[in-house]
């Protein structure tokens, strides 16, 4: 008996013999289409059973690859519209109103004393000044400067006249280019960002153009340099520089070259100032190599054994104003700026050579040896191999002389803080780095520079501060020292005087200058007539922006007074310790130095690792 068929149909099953065989090939080969086959029954079971009319159908979407409820969909495009209307809709609205600068944040007191100061390169210009020099007093001077020395093709035109005379002093004008140079190698990033690089790049060509001058630069061995054009003595009787009170526009006295077949400390400076320049003008490959070829000739005559009398020995042109005390200095200071113009280790082997500071008295602690100034390059020159231990660590054969420098630069840093009574200090916080003489803020510009300076390379190397005998000092407090002694300059002192001119409201008006001092009304005033505006007690008639002054003395005390130099009169040197120090600064364009532009030309201290061999094969 069998059970019932709820299926409908018979229970008998017809097999055709023609077509088994080939069925149960197929079976064989396919049998997924069983598998679908019999899924499909089962679906039809499904759609068979009986409907529970309860229950509502879902209703489906198909959308090509996938197939979604309805209700899910209606869900995803009314989330769409929401987030339109809150998202979309303002982001409309906002890209479509004006839109509006980030206001810039005003620049801070370096920044705009610095623009000033670097003006006051441009007051001191001689030779045939460009079309855009920006000084409306000034015009061409000195077009026949050289030409007393026949060997000189096309004269000695150009350069800058060093303080308030019409002397082109080029001891104090080669140190001036080698420390703006200084500055723009570590902070050009600065410069950029406040609009002064082209300018300064400009006032560093106008040097060094001039240094390639005074001496035979396209030869590799020389007998003598050019160390000065105009003279003066304190008690000159005949027209000169000194004797005469006029615009270098007017001068029509005699201006004669002054001659060194022996100059070590000169030719030292003018070889660093052509070195750093040259970093500077890497961009330009053609100069850069001028300026290179430029300072190995000078450097060469520098170290000439048969000539190592300071240059200024006997002068009485020069002994007198722009004396050198000593040249080890100087030949340290110019080798460390070789090689890193050049690469050529054969300088840095003498930089670190332990007979030269052992000459240079490097590490005796002598006070006034701490002290960066135009005779003294000892202090800057330490700091500026220090960067190669600090940055490079090369170790062996150079790491003995470099830590001395490093151990020295660090006492240096010292001697400034006021509980080490090293220097003195006026009541007013500036501090006597020249023991309290005339003319004191070159000093205190050139070593704020110096202290900035070295907080940032510190900063950079991750190092926090360091140890001055058993207390020990961070970054921060040698950048107050920097910024207190600049702040001081710029107007923070108890005269409440700016020193730097045209910076602030109340800052000098009787400048000891020629040019300043005479109007410039179209009249020629002769020698002798233009020192009634030397005595007029108004103000001086032309502005000589960013002229940073001689300053006040250890009492705090300012005479503005152009019949006294020692405090009115600018120098080349000074503004350019002062623009160094401002720059060093600044919060414009970002904290820091630039770590890796002054190692451009040198090459890897360590050989890189040959290649492995090639794999071996059997």
């Amino acid at each position: 008996m069998h059970s019932g068929n709820h299926w409908g149909g018979t229970f008998e099953i017809h097999v055709d013999p023609v077509t088994d065989d080939e069925h149960g090939r197929s079976m064989d080969l396919d049998r997924a289409a069983v598998s679908r086959q019999q899924l499909d029954e089962t679906q039809q079971s499904w759609l068979l059973e009986p409907q529970d009319s309860s229950k509502k159908k879902d209703e489906y979407v198909d959308l090509g690859c996938v197939v979604c409820k309805r209700k899910v969909v209606g869900w995803i495009m009314w989330t769409a519209l929401v987030a339109f209307v809150v998202i979309g809709i303002p982001i409309i609205i906002a890209k479509s109103l004006p839109k509006h600068k980030e206001k810039e944040l005003p620049p801070d007191q370096y920044t705009m004393a610095l623009h000033k100061a670097l003006l006051f390169f441009n007051a001191q210009k001689s030779g045939r000044l460009p079309k855009n020099n920006g000084i409306s007093w000034r015009g061409n001077s000195g077009l026949k400067d050289g030409f007393d020395q026949p060997d000189i093709e096309g004269g000695l035109v150009g350069g800058y006249y060093d303080a308030g005379d019409n002397i082109k002093f080029h001891f104090p004008m080669a140190y001036s280019m080698t420390l703006l140079s200084w500055s723009v190698i570590e902070y050009s990033h600065k410069y950029k960002a406040i609009g002064e690089y082209n300018h300064i790049r400009e006032l560093i060509k106008w040097g060094t153009d001039y240094l390639l001058k005074t001496f035979n630069s396209s030869a590799t061995t020389i007998d003598k340099i050019y160390s000065q054009v105009g003279e003066a003595t304190n008690s000159s009787t005949a027209p000169d520089d000194h004797y005469c009170w006029m615009r270098p526009e007017d001068m029509d006295y005699p201006r004669r070259t002054q001659v060194a077949n022996s100059a070590p400390d000169l030719g030292g400076e003018i070889a660093a100032a052509l070195a750093a320049a040259s970093i500077v003008f890497r961009d330009d490959a053609a100069y850069s190599k001028k300026l290179i070829r430029g300072a190995a000739t000078v450097y060469k005559f520098a170290r000439g054994m048969g000539r190592r009398t300071p240059y200024s020995r006997g002068n009485p042109y020069i002994e007198p104003f722009y004396n050198s005390t000593g040249y080890w200095d100087e030949y340290m200071w110019s080798a460390a700026w070789m090689y890193y113009a050049t690469g050529n280790s054969s300088y840095m082997s003498f930089a670190t050579d332990p007979r030269l500071p052992r000459n240079a008295k490097a590490f005796m602690r002598i006070t006034d040896l701490g002290v960066l100034s135009w005779d003294n390059k000892l202090p800057a020159a330490m700091l500026l191999l220090t960067r190669f231990r600090m940055f490079l660590n090369p170790g062996y054969p150079y790491e003995e002389s470099l830590r001395g420098y490093h151990n020295a630069t660090g006492l240096n840093m010292c001697s400034g803080f006021k509980e080490f009574k090293v220097f003195n200090w006026s009541r007013g916080g500036l501090v006597q780095l020249n023991h309290g003489r005339p003319q004191s803020l070159q000093y205190t510009a050139a070593m704020s520079f110096l202290a900035s300076l070295f907080a940032d390379y510190m900063d950079a190397a991750n190092v926090p501060g360091w140890y001055c005998g058993p207390y020990y000092f961070s970054t921060t407090s040698l950048r107050s020292f920097a910024a207190s002694q600049v702040t001081y300059i710029l107007g923070d002192n108890p005269e409440k005087m700016s020193y730097v001119v045209g910076y602030g409201e109340n800052y000098p008006k009787h400048v000891h200058h020629r040019g300043a001092s005479i109007p410039d009304n179209g009249v020629k005033y002769s020698c002798a007539a233009g020192w009634k505006w030397f005595h007029a007690k108004s103000p001086n008639p032309n502005v000589i922006a960013g002229a940073m002054v001689g300053g006040p003395d250890r009492f705090d005390v300012f005479k503005d007074a152009r019949q006294n130099y020692g405090y009115t009169e600018p120098t080349l040197a000074g503004n350019a310790g002062l623009v160094a120090a401002l720059v060093s600064l600044t919060s414009s364009g970002g904290a820091g130095v630039d770590k890796n532009a002054m190692f451009s030309a040198v090459p890897p201290l360590f050989p890189a690792a040959p290649p492995p061999p090639p794999p071996w094969r059997p």
